[in-house]
């Protein structure tokens, strides 16, 4: 029997939004920008909340007022975001999420948090598009530190080969577009359609 260890939430904005040509951070859904409606999600199930961010986006005005963990490694991207909270607080279990996930809700999240297994390195939604794991909705557990600094120090960077090769427990998404993400402004108009009729 694993004891769990504290929850804390960290939302993933430290990305350069190159394709959207926008701060992905700043789109609004509903009243809310991504990055605030995420914080305020996330709060709902996490002790804490932080957002991660790059050296250069400390004193960015969007992310000011809220608790940061900057990246420690340069030009990984997410996989960075994820090391650095785990480094920052490593007693601490970490549910990550994109800030561009404008379809989450608060039921996507509860359901992961109660089909958390600590006895894994991660606990991670299964992709509706390819059954492969979703890194960016995911818990990462204590235990994932070393061995994700591993990886990156070999060479690698991506979350999602990272769960594909560690022992990860995988769960089915109930909602099928709840971890749909935005990467262009067409995708952007599409999915705020849908947003609108969402609940938060």
């Amino acid at each position: 029997m694993h004891a769990l260890a504290p929850l804390s939430g960290l939302v993933l904005s430290g990305g350069h939004s190159k394709r959207m040509q926008r701060d992905k951070a700043t789109l609004m859904v509903g009243s809310e920008t991504q990055l605030a409606r995420a914080l305020r999600l996330l709060g709902q199930v996490c002790h804490d909340v932080f957002i991660s961010v790059r050296q250069d986006q400390i004193e960015d005005v969007s992310r000011q007022g809220y608790p940061q963990i900057v990246d420690r490694i340069e030009n990984v991207g997410p996989a960075a975001g994820i090391l650095a909270a785990l480094a920052t607080r490593p007693e601490n279990a970490w549910l990550v999420v994109a800030v561009d996930l404008p379809l989450l809700d608060a039921a996507t999240l509860d359901a992961l948090v109660r089909a958390r297994d600590s006895s894994r390195m991660a606990t991670a939604y299964r992709s509706r598009h390819d059954g492969m794991p979703e890194p960016l909705c995911a818990i990462w557990e204590p235990t994932s530190r070393i061995a994700l600094e591993s990886f990156i120090n070999g060479g690698k960077n991506c979350p999602r080969k990272f769960l594909l090769n560690h022992p990860a427990h995988i769960v089915d998404l109930a909602t099928a577009n709840a971890l749909a993400n935005i990467n262009t402004p067409e995708e952007y108009a599409a999915v705020i359609a849908d947003a609108r009729g969402a609940q938060p």
